[in-house]
């Protein structure tokens, strides 16, 4: 079972629908795209010398170039190592040698940085610039049928962020990510040809993840002429594709509901938000929903279990009739088609709706381990579950609550503080923009609690005043004991609040 079968079979039955646009112009058909594919994957085995397995790397901002190189890879039989293009290249020189890449595709806005990542290591690696004379010589007369590889083999080795040491390779096999892509026709959209996907998020993560059902379905993929976020281009996009599709992080889906390009746009093109890759604050959802609709779906999930552990769907995010709606707007959802979820103690037992632990999975989404790694793959995968290190509680009817990651849990004074749970109370107050709570070791306490905030311009917000919204609202040991005020927070390539240098910057103060 190859991946690329569904490029294959899309062609066939949908050769000349629009498959790649950059901005509203289309560059690609699906007959062309699978063509590309076809005769890629002849130059990767065949000049390049590749054999079956080998890793290739994708070190691409987001171009219409990336699908053609990802369903060559896959075409081929070798494995794709799609990197964040914004990574350091030390960074990047560490994945590739880890992985022990054959050949690395860049973007012209990668390339120097994928060069002298590559310069130090110790074998060679191909690199290769999409835009370039030597890249247009891969497409030749030969082409080549879709490899046969098990079901097993590796398609898509995700590092991921590395926020706390060293990135780890999850390694998702093609069945990986063919359950991703079922669970996401059960549980989110069903898909055809009049689908459009717009990839505004990097596609070396969820955008391109969630890629993959619309090239099984036809649908049209849209990179923005910038390559990037950017909510006034996003406006125009909205208008001039039907059934848009749009992955968001949830720092995305706020800059959204601020944007002026969108306060009064007519959404009837839009489709599909789905969100996730860290929290969305409910008081930010509220005016989500308000300007969106009912388009909005949340995703929780991970690299080693791509996109795909709990969801809260569409009509949850409208049901507001329900006595216990912003419980549940609070929520990840229930456990997706695919996949069993359970909360555990210490010891592995599960424990009962209310008690609070970590959050494991199993399904056949959950990777094989991690590339290179049998001890962090042990560890994580012990008793056949994975333990996502993210610390939750079902209520009684199957709806799980994300507390923190385990790492992020402050313990004072022997109590267990969860930051999003602060982080939520101090957003209420209309002078906030983001908040993040961290722990500050305290030599009598074992740690208190410090919130950095970001003011929203315009509107006055002091300590004093978020003191008093936090008495009123949590108990009063969890309250911080210290309020930073700060321009921006430290964020990851992805979005995610990096709490790690939270805590180095408040404790060089």
């Amino acid at each position: 079972m190859n991946l690329a079968a569904h490029l294959l079979k899309t062609a066939l039955s949908l050769g000349e629908r629009p498959a790649v646009a950059r901005g509203v112009q289309v560059v690609r058909t699906y007959g062309e795209l699978a063509d590309r594919a076809s005769t890629l994957a002849a130059a990767l085995r065949g000049r390049l010398g590749l054999a079956v397995g080998d890793r290739v790397a994708l070190v691409m901002t987001n171009d219409p170039a990336f699908l053609e190189v990802l369903y060559g890879v896959w075409w081929a039989g070798l494995a794709a190592v799609p990197i964040n293009a914004r990574l350091h290249a030390r960074e990047i020189a560490y994945i590739l040698e880890n992985v022990g890449a054959r050949a690395c595709f860049v973007t012209p806005a990668t390339a120097a940085n994928a060069t002298a990542a590559i310069a130090s290591l110790p074998s060679r690696c191909e690199v290769i610039d999409v835009e370039s004379t030597d890249y247009r010589h891969l497409f030749g007369d030969q082409r080549l049928a879709p490899a046969e590889v098990d079901p097993t083999a590796i398609a898509w080795l995700f590092y991921t962020s590395g926020t706390t040491g060293r990135p780890k390779g999850a390694m998702l096999s093609h069945r990986n990510l063919l359950v991703m892509i079922l669970s996401y026709f059960a549980d989110i959209d069903w898909l055809d040809q009049r689908d459009t996907m717009i990839h505004a998020a990097p596609m070396s993560h969820a955008s391109g993840l969630y890629g993959l059902p619309f090239v099984a379905r036809g649908g049209l993929h849209v990179i923005p002429d910038s390559g990037h976020f950017d909510p006034d281009e996003l406006a125009v996009l909205f208008r001039s594709h039907a059934n848009v599709t749009l992955f968001a992080a949830p720092t995305m889906l706020t800059r959204l509901i601020h944007a002026p390009a969108l306060q009064d746009h007519d959404f009837a093109n839009l489709k599909t938000i789905h969100y996730g890759g860290g929290p969305m604050y409910v008081a930010d959802l509220a005016k989500a929903i308000d300007l969106f609709g009912p388009r909005l779906f949340q995703i929780y999930g991970q690299g080693e279990s791509p996109c795909t552990i709990t969801g809260l769907s569409k009509l949850e995010h409208q049901n507001k009739s329900h006595p216990r709606y912003l419980e549940r707007l609070g929520s990840a959802g229930v456990a997706r088609t695919d996949v069993e979820v359970r909360v555990v103690d210490a010891e592995d037992r599960t424990l009962p709706p209310g008690e609070i632990g970590e959050v494991a999975v199993r399904g056949d989404v959950v990777m094989a381990g991690y590339w290179a790694n049998p001890e962090a793959s042990r560890r994580s995968l012990r008793g056949g579950w994975l333990h996502t290190g993210d610390i939750g509680v079902f209520d009684g009817d199957g709806f799980l609550t994300l507390k923190d990651r385990a790492n992020d849990m402050i313990i004072s004074g022997g109590s267990n503080i969860y930051p999003r749970e602060v982080e939520e109370v101090l957003l209420t107050h209309p002078g906030v923009l983001e908040a993040a709570v961290v722990g500050r070791l305290h030599p009598e306490w074992g740690e208190e609690v410090v919130a950095f905030v970001v003011a929203r311009p315009g509107t006055p917000v002091n300590a004093a005043d978020l003191d008093r919204l936090c008495l009123d609202h949590i108990a009063r040991f969890k309250r911080p004991r210290r309020y930073a005020f700060v321009d921006t927070l430290p964020k990851n390539n992805y979005g995610k609040v990096l709490k790690t240098e939270l805590r180095k910057r408040d404790l060089s103060d």
